[in-house]
């Protein structure tokens, strides 16, 4: 899990390459979900108006950051192409424009999420709980701009193979996280329950938690950007070439709209399932919790397809790059097959992991078991995105989301659930039909594509090859 440097494209071992690099990006994508399944625990622990405040600013969050998150994950092909085409050099200028670019953006979007709690009185959420989340989504307003930055300077690691520091800072912030967590969302009730003299520390509930994710959301892109410049280092001074900011925008635009087209088809949903009744609310809840997990596992091993794949379209072998995104399909379907079938078997102890409602788990099971199907769909098309990202094609991925969720989904989930009086389960099924939808149609697209010669993503002329 340490330094994995790139590989040649066409490597015969690709499977090996992949899982070298899958597995410690996938492990940070579930020390991220771990970080926000610690934080529900706790504030439910705390007071259930905190845990429902935090949500709420969470989803918020997550929902005006999408669009910066999109930009940054624009890099991905670009610097993984330069790697390929042998201009190691150029990926220094690639990151720091890339970087210019989400800190601009991640400006603007900082002041959009500051004005966004107005929609909780609009909204009618509860005062109490509304309380919580506007003080919720003002403490994380000052860790978009550093989250983004993180995720241009993940690009940049990970492409070089350099997946360490992504693995050890997730691990030290998952345990910074639950420490702070218990501190300063409990105060000194926390200090008593693990045998500790109260100290006059008071209880923050939804605030203490959101304070804890920002600050380890800075230290996170502090150690980042220390392991990033040192590579810089090693690369000697980035050739001058035009700025590639407009590349990163290009490119990383169409993301953030898939991106916030996905979330948003899940917030209805969830919207949805509340409609139904608390119970069936509370039980998609659960589903999607545990779904959630080996999601994250696929969404690592989506970026390991990028890089692979960005690296043979850089050195112009579009069949090496076919292969790679073959690969890591295969990979992907296996993990999901997986989980899928523990979710089949094991619905019920795995709701009871979050509940111990008798009526919640109940209404849980024949979700999480509808899961496994969800499961194949949702990993497929998270991986399938990030082979097409790697080839420098973005588009694909946010048409497929929107036709996928909006033409397909949602019809789907509204006939089922609501006209043919299947409740929850039918809004399940719409979910999974939406993302098969939207799985075919991008695997379709990445096998046509590298069908022959796939150009690379840059528009703006690259320096001559060195480094």
């Amino acid at each position: 899990m340490g330094r994995a440097a790139a590989a040649p494209p066409a490597s015969p071992g690709e499977l090996r390459q992949q899982v070298r690099l899958a597995t410690p990006l996938a492990l940070q994508q579930v020390g991220l979900v771990t970080m926000s399944l610690v934080d529900t625990a706790i504030l439910g622990r705390y007071h259930a108006d905190a845990m429902a405040g935090a949500g709420i600013g969470n989803g918020l969050t997550f929902a005006v950051t999408c669009l910066g998150v999109g930009l940054a994950l624009g890099l991905d092909p670009l610097i993984a192409q330069a790697l390929g085409a042998g201009e190691r050099a150029r990926t220094s200028a690639l990151l720091r424009d890339g970087l210019a670019v989400v800190v601009r953006w991640g400006a603007a979007l900082t002041l959009v999420l500051l004005a966004t709690p107005w929609l909780l009185t609009l909204a009618a959420v509860e005062p109490a709980v509304a309380d919580e989340a506007r003080v919720y989504v003002f403490a994380r307003a000052a860790g978009v701009v550093p989250f983004l930055a993180q995720i241009a300077l993940r690009s940049f690691l990970q492409a070089h193979g350099h997946t360490r520091p992504l693995v050890v800072a997730v691990i030290v912030g998952n345990v910074i996280n639950a420490g702070l967590d218990w501190l300063l969302v409990m105060g000194d009730h926390g200090l008593a329950a693990v045998g500790l003299p109260a100290v006059g520390l008071p209880a923050l509930g939804a605030l203490g938690a959101a304070l804890v994710t920002s600050l380890v959301t800075l230290g996170t892109v502090a150690y980042y950007a220390r392991a990033a410049g040192a590579i810089a280092r090693g690369l000697g001074p980035a050739p001058a070439a035009p700025r590639a900011t407009a590349d990163v925008v290009r490119l990383g635009l169409p993301i953030g709209l898939q991106l916030f087209a996905e979330v948003a088809a899940f917030a209805l949903a969830a919207v949805l399932a509340g409609r139904m009744g608390a119970t069936p609310a509370a039980a998609h809840q659960v589903a999607i919790q545990l779904a959630s997990v080996p999601f994250s596992v696929t969404l690592g091993i989506g970026a390991a397809a990028a890089v692979r794949v960005g690296l043979a379209i850089g050195a112009g072998d579009h069949r090496a790059a076919r292969h790679a995104g073959l690969v890591s399909l295969g990979l992907g379907a296996a993990v999901m097959a997986t989980s899928a079938a523990i979710f089949v078997v094991a619905a019920a102890p795995l709701a009871g992991l979050f509940t111990d409602e008798a009526v919640v788990i109940a209404a849980a099971i024949p979700l999480v078991q509808i899961a496994a199907f969800f499961q194949l769909s949702d990993g497929a098309q998270a991986v399938a995105a990030g082979a097409l990202r790697g080839a420098g094609d973005t588009r694909a991925a946010f048409v497929a989301n929107l036709l996928g969720h909006y033409l397909v989904g949602l019809p789907v989930a509204l006939g089922l659930g609501f006209a043919a009086g299947l409740g929850a389960p039918g809004l399940w099924w719409g979910l999974v039909a939406g993302l098969t939808g939207t799985a075919i149609a991008l695997i379709a697209r990445f096998v046509w594509l590298t069908a022959r010669p796939v150009a690379r993503a840059q528009t703006t002329a690259p320096p001559d090859a060195g480094g």
